[in-house]
């Protein structure tokens, strides 16, 4: 690893040399740093999943960074920036190579993502040995910031903040006195599931594991136990697919518990894969505001660019990538400057303010968890929640 980060910094800066030459001073971007020319053909890379079991969500992310950009290359169209899409599946197992892609490409001076916890844990030390800053709007495990990781940057609170608040929800506000908690064994999924059995304490009644998202299409196993136990509440700690169909099979067979999931469920794929009936009244939380909530015109130009309203993520993605673009306009563009520029920014942004700690947390005081409903189909915002 350390033989390619010393030929991809020679790479970077001839690339660099060569494109600053040919832009000169036909550069129509401005800069913060004071003026003057900028390389011009540099790359943001999108990582994680466009296709798969979680696609939808990564197609949320990179629509909202694709928007970023384009709005950035119509001010700017003599020096453009191109985002490329790395589509890892949602995969530990395919994210160590797209992540070797991305450092082998001189152009790209930032990544937006990884959006998986799983697939960080693979690729992040690759991004780390080759200097290339990641900002994810997405990746929620704590202890992807415990890594050492000196280019990790996490645009949202973790599930020490999300599980918490969806415990507290289902105490204060569901009034539930019985409570099953499973998770599909992700990283995600079981790490949020730990830090809402760790704040329900006592009040969980029972436990269980499933396989991950396209691994298991039965889930009676896992049904026998939470009707079993008593419990009122179900709350699941993995994404879209495998909770879609525990609520299908759990209305088929007479069970009648609300479930309660994290933001790797807040997706209309859901009810299409539980059925409208059988979604209804979920509470899913998410560290993230309603999209509809952006400040300016972004919910209209995100519609107007691609025909559906903004999803999970897609605002904090537009804003993760208005992040690297201001840091190109401000003469960040190389890798290791735009890490040095990403970890002392100060972004306001339509979704948040964005400054992170010595570690890559977004500071505490921006954090914010929602609960939302799923109500004919869609998960509707219901109320922001207290962390502790």
């Amino acid at each position: 690893m350390q033989i390619k980060h010393i030929s991809r910094a020679v790479a970077a800066a001839g690339v660099v040399a060569l494109l600053a030459a040919g832009c000169g001073s036909s550069s129509s971007g401005s800069s913060a740093s004071g003026g003057g020319s900028k390389p011009c053909d540099l790359e943001l890379a999108f990582f994680g999943a466009l296709t798969g079991s979680s696609a939808n969500l990564g197609v949320n992310i990179k629509n909202g960074a694709q928007l970023a950009v384009n709005q950035y290359n119509t001010k700017n169209p003599n020096c453009k920036v191109t985002l490329k899409g790395f589509d890892s599946q949602g995969s530990p197992s395919v994210a160590p190579g797209l992540a070797r892609q991305v450092v082998a490409d001189p152009k790209i001076v930032g990544v937006i993502g990884p959006a998986f916890s799983g697939e960080s844990v693979a690729a992040n030390p690759i991004f780390n040995a080759a200097g290339v800053p990641i900002i994810t709007p997405s990746a929620t495990n704590p202890t992807l910031s415990t890594m050492g990781w000196k280019i990790f940057h996490r645009a949202l609170g973790n599930d020490n903040s999300q599980g918490p608040a969806a415990a507290l929800y289902i105490k204060n506000v569901m009034k539930a006195t019985k409570v099953f908690v499973a998770d599909d064994q992700s990283a995600y999924g079981a790490g949020l599931a730990n830090a809402v059995k760790q704040t329900l304490g006592p009040l969980v009644v029972g436990t269980d594991k499933t396989a991950a998202d396209g691994q298991q299409s039965d889930f009676s196993a896992t049904i026998a136990k939470v009707k079993a136990s008593g419990a009122t509440v179900l709350f699941y700690g993995g994404y879209y697919t495998n909770a879609g169909l525990i609520a299908k099979q759990m209305a088929a067979s007479g069970v009648k518990v609300t479930m309660v999931a994290g933001d790797g469920v807040k997706d209309p794929g859901f009810s299409k894969t539980a059925g409208n009936a059988a979604a209804e009244g979920t509470v899913v939380t998410c560290p993230c505001a309603p999209p509809s909530a952006a400040k300016g015109t972004f919910t209209t130009d995100y519609k107007a660019a691609f025909g559906q309203d903004a999803g999970t993520y897609s605002d904090i993605a537009f804003d993760v990538a208005n992040i690297f673009l201001q840091g190109i306009d401000a003469g960040n563009t190389t890798p290791a400057k735009m890490n040095t520029y990403v970890s002392a920014v100060n972004y306001q942004g339509i979704s948040n303010t964005y400054t992170f700690t010595s570690t890559g947390e977004l500071d505490p005081a921006k954090i914010i968890v929602w609960a939302y409903t799923f109500k004919a189909g869609v998960p509707v915002p219901d109320q922001s929640i207290p962390t502790s």
